[in-house]
């Protein structure tokens, strides 16, 4: 095998921080994920650009803000030509490059037409039905998502929504197939599979490989047994209750209602944690899997290893599920990175991005990027600890009305909603939970002030204006009790 490393990036859907147990989680069962973090560095103060799935993904694909990878905040939204992509550049760099799973990058392209797929070289597709949505809805064909043909193949065709719950339905359910016809299990095989092909066949060649896993993603439906390994009864209970919303963020409040999560009872918001960590377990099974085949293979001693996630999920905390905003659950994400030479089991606070995987990889490789990014490149970092970093990190999301931004230094988090103007300030230092806002306390008003000048003074620097008006952040008056009357979706959304 080539002397220059191989990339592995496993990536989650929907995976909040705290979730696993090398985050300190006594509830969850993540043995493989530990291990890897035994093994290499935690970054333990990971931040997602965007807290929604596409964006996210463009981030990291880029290395920039979403509105400079595509021009938007929101969930959709085209790699414009002018970006810098990892999987091209690094093809372009020798590299073969291989796509297992997930990507989310949109357009969609019907059957007819190539597949978005920026310099991936190899691919096999699992959207989680978003393309059979838009362009299969009868499911007739093939060639439109791999995993599907899959199913079909193996005679577990359409049975993939079978327990009639959508992909942004907070109902959970037990899963209708058998635990290694599920997605995250798919995923893995695929990989194994691509692994094995790559070393029989490719020489010296390095590989740039994207597991992408579509879970923990709701729906929450692990298969038996994983579906059980939790006791909803003594799962840690959700963080807060839904009146806490009411004067904070907007996007979770509208969400209680637009996708019915104000009818949950507190038992019913047990179950729904019970299965996500499930999945979890499910999806650390997985990893598992990959992780001893690279062993096997004797490739893992030369192979950078990344695992991480998008977003987060609320859980039911507040009463709320999925992201959109940066309360910890929503954008707070793990991040765990084996390289080869690197020092095992470290845990470094400094406060990393998403938008750095690109930077750090190519001098870690040798790539010259050739771009200016937004992202940092961590490898300083990862030589010496002491190293210092960014001492602010930004995030944001959404497009007005329901825009808002996030700076955090470390120690206290402030939050801007252009609903309402709507602030937060949280000393997660005292309050990791984020129970106690203090943005309107005497005794924080000048930090708030402080905090919301830098905010304001970062979206000029990187061009992202929309948020602004005039000197300040952009307003808009929101009836809040409007929200009760908003129509129900999301409601099995069946996507298969």
């Amino acid at each position: 095998m080539s002397n220059r490393p191989n990339i592995l990036i496993m990536f989650a859907d929907q995976l909040r921080w705290d979730a696993l147990g090398c985050s300190g989680n006594a509830a969850a069962r993540t043995p493989n994920l530990d291990r890897l973090a035994t093994a290499g560095t935690t970054f333990t103060n990971c931040y997602t650009p965007n807290p929604i799935c596409v964006p996210a993904r463009a981030s990291i694909t880029t290395g920039n803000y979403s509105h400079r990878a595509t021009g938007i905040k929101d969930n959709n939204g085209l790699i414009t030509d002018d970006q810098p992509r990892l999987a091209q550049l690094f093809a372009e760099n020798a590299y073969q490059t291989y796509a297992l799973g997930k990507l989310h990058y949109v357009p969609y392209a019907p059957p007819d037409q190539p597949r978005v797929l920026h310099g991936f070289q190899y691919c096999e597709l699992n959207e989680s039905g978003r393309l059979i949505d838009r362009h299969d809805p009868t499911h007739q064909l093939r060639g439109i998502e791999d995993y599907h043909d899959f199913l079909a193949d193996n005679g577990w065709g359409g049975y993939s929504r079978a327990h009639g719950i959508g992909n942004n339905d907070v109902r959970s359910a037990p899963n209708p197939l058998p635990a290694e016809f599920c997605p995250d299990a798919w995923v893995a095989t695929r990989t194994i599979a691509a692994l094995n092909r790559h070393v029989a066949k490719s020489g010296d060649a390095p590989f740039l490989m994207w597991a992408g896993f579509s879970k923990p993603h709701s729906p929450y439906d692990p298969p038996r047994p994983w579906d059980t390994m939790f006791d909803p009864r003594t799962i840690p209970a959700p963080i807060g209750n839904a009146s806490q919303i009411r004067t904070r963020s907007p996007n979770v409040e509208d969400a209680f209602y637009s996708h019915a999560m104000n009818t949950l009872s507190p038992a019913a918001l047990r179950v729904i944690k019970a299965y996500y960590y499930g999945l979890i377990a499910f999806q650390d099974h997985q990893v598992g899997r990959i992780m001893s085949e690279l062993a096997r293979l004797n490739v893992l001693d030369n192979t950078i290893v990344i695992f991480t996630a998008d977003h987060g999920d609320l859980m039911g905390d507040w009463g709320g599920f999925f992201k959109c905003c940066h309360y910890e659950g929503s954008c707070h994400v793990p991040f765990l990175m084996r390289a080869p030479g690197g020092t095992a089991g470290r845990r470094l606070d400094h406060l990393v991005g998403l938008q750095d995987v690109l930077p750090t990889l190519c001098t870690l490789t040798g790539v010259d990027l050739g771009d200016t990014v937004h992202g940092e490149d961590l490898t300083g970092i990862l030589r010496d600890p002491a190293t210092a970093g960014r001492d602010v990190i930004h995030s944001y999301s959404l497009e007005s009305p329901w825009s808002n931004s996030m700076v955090f230094d470390g120690r206290f988090k402030y939050i801007y909603n252009e609903g309402n103007a709507q602030e937060e300030l949280y000393d997660l230092r005292t309050d990791i939970q984020e129970q106690v806002n203090l943005a309107a306390t005497a005794e924080h008003a000048a930090r708030a002030a402080d905090m919301q000048a830098r905010m304001i003074q970062w979206h000029r620097d990187i061009g992202e204006t929309k948020m602004l008006d005039g000197d300040g952040l952009k307003v808009t008056e929101m009836d809040r009790n409007s929200f009760k009357d908003r129509p129900i979706r999301g409601i099995g959304w069946r996507w298969y």
